[in-house]
């Protein structure tokens, strides 16, 4: 045997000695950890599938109670909402109740629907944005069905500069100042609502023509 050959089966032996020790070593772990990043995997897989299917079934039960209230069933379109409350998967339990509260004020329940929206904006656990909403949509059902101190509680914080909300707020907080006779009070918000380059243009038409009206009539002199 040649000296070349031989170191060549020294070095083959010491490498495969060191690959036997390396998997006595660690071959068991390598093999855990394979198992676990398949368990994963698969772990992984089912929850986007189970995820999937439940926000898709919240997604349909949801369109039909929208079917049943645009119908005019609004019993049935709150018994579906109310049961995607306490079922429904995802974003949906919040939409259902902002819905119900909805069809609560197309059936002429104002009180009823101004508790559901006072419920939504009192939840800490919804998103900001939406206890706002429910807050406006409270306040602008009450400037028919209640006093200017029921609006003002529930949307002067939304009339702050920076609020999204405030063109609506302003304006809710207008017409109900204006109904009970602070005709100086909604006068300036109106005026608020027009000048506000940010607000939409209906609106500012509509705060344009009440000032116009206010102005007229000589109730804010």
């Amino acid at each position: 045997m040649s000296d070349d050959s031989f170191f060549r089966e020294v070095n083959e032996e010491i490498r495969q000695q060191r690959a036997r020790d390396l998997w006595e070593r660690f071959g068991p772990a390598l093999i855990v950890l394979a198992v676990l990043v398949v368990l994963g995997t698969a772990l992984f897989v089912a929850y986007e599938y189970w995820t999937g299917n439940q926000a898709n079934r919240s997604g349909d039960e949801f369109s039909q109670a929208l079917t049943l209230a645009n119908s005019g069933k609004p019993d049935e379109a709150l018994a579906a909402l109310k049961a995607l409350e306490t079922e429904g998967y995802g974003a949906y339990p919040v939409l259902a109740r902002m819905r119900s509260a909805t069809v609560l004020v197309d059936k002429g329940d104002f009180d009823s629907a101004v508790k559901a929206f006072d419920a939504v904006a009192a939840d800490t656990a919804i998103p900001a944005p939406i206890r706002d909403m429910a807050r406006l949509r409270a306040g602008l059902v009450l400037v028919d069905h209640g006093s200017y101190e029921d609006v003002s509680k529930r949307v002067e914080d939304l009339t702050a500069d920076t609020n999204t909300l405030r063109h609506a707020a302003r304006e809710a907080l207008g017409l109900s100042a204006w109904k009970e006779g602070k005709a100086g009070d909604a006068l300036k918000l109106f005026e608020q609502i027009s000048s506000d380059d940010g607000a939409p243009r209906n609106a500012r038409e509509r705060a344009t023509l009440m000032s116009e009206l206010i102005r007229g009539s000589g109730a804010a002199s």
